[in-house]
């Protein structure tokens, strides 16, 4: 049995009726080896951080620290580089490999409070041999110039204490200016590894 909404099927058979429903463009990829960052710029090679999406989505994969135990960090910027303010919060769960340690705590030290400051996405990564963070980053409509631009990221990783650590961040970027840049890096060193991928929602 299908559902239908004045005279369109919008279900049948437990599927989406094509042209209803949102889906992921591909953008652009970047792979990490051994760098300092890596940067999507609106307009650069390939990248596109505008008004022709509402929603843009990156998938971070294997990130691998040179260093150990420094966060994946984020920052915003506008179409001149500058880094933007923002105001966000963050907590985590975490439980050793040992199984003598659990915690859910919010993080003072993972939120910012109307700063340009990079944001933390992921804290204290392990630089050992087969560690590494994932997780992903929503950045809604960046191309606004009349509302603050809100952000969620979320991931899991090998905490340097040797422990699985589940991060949530969200917060807003608090400008009516477009945001054109989103950088990623190390807290201190670098990537040696990983990529992040970039989509548009439609």
């Amino acid at each position: 049995m299908g559902l239908i909404s004045d005279g369109t099927t919008i279900f049948d058979a437990g599927v989406m009726s094509a042209g209803l429903g949102g889906s992921m463009v591909f953008i652009k990829k970047l792979t990490a080896s051994s760098s300092s960052s890596l940067s999507f710029v609106n307009g650069s090679n390939g990248v596109v951080l505008d008004s022709t999406y509402k929603e843009y989505l990156f998938l971070y994969k294997d990130i691998h620290p040179s260093v150990d135990g420094p966060n994946l960090q984020v920052q915003f910027n506008d179409s001149s580089s500058n880094a933007v303010t923002k105001t966000s919060n963050s907590f985590y769960a975490y439980h050793n490999e040992g199984d003598s340690t659990t915690q859910l705590v919010y993080v003072a030290s993972g939120d910012l409070t109307q700063a340009t400051g990079p944001q933390p996405i992921a804290l204290d990564i392990t630089n050992q041999n087969d560690s590494s963070a994932v997780g992903f980053l929503h950045l809604f409509n960046p191309s606004s110039t009349t509302f603050v631009k809100h952000f969620i990221a979320s991931g899991t990783h090998m905490h340097d204490n040797i422990a699985v650590l589940s991060d949530h961040f969200s917060g807003y970027c608090n400008t009516t200016s477009a945001v054109a840049e989103v950088v990623f890096n190390m807290q201190s060193g670098n990537m040696d590894a990983g990529d992040i991928s970039l989509y548009g929602i439609a």
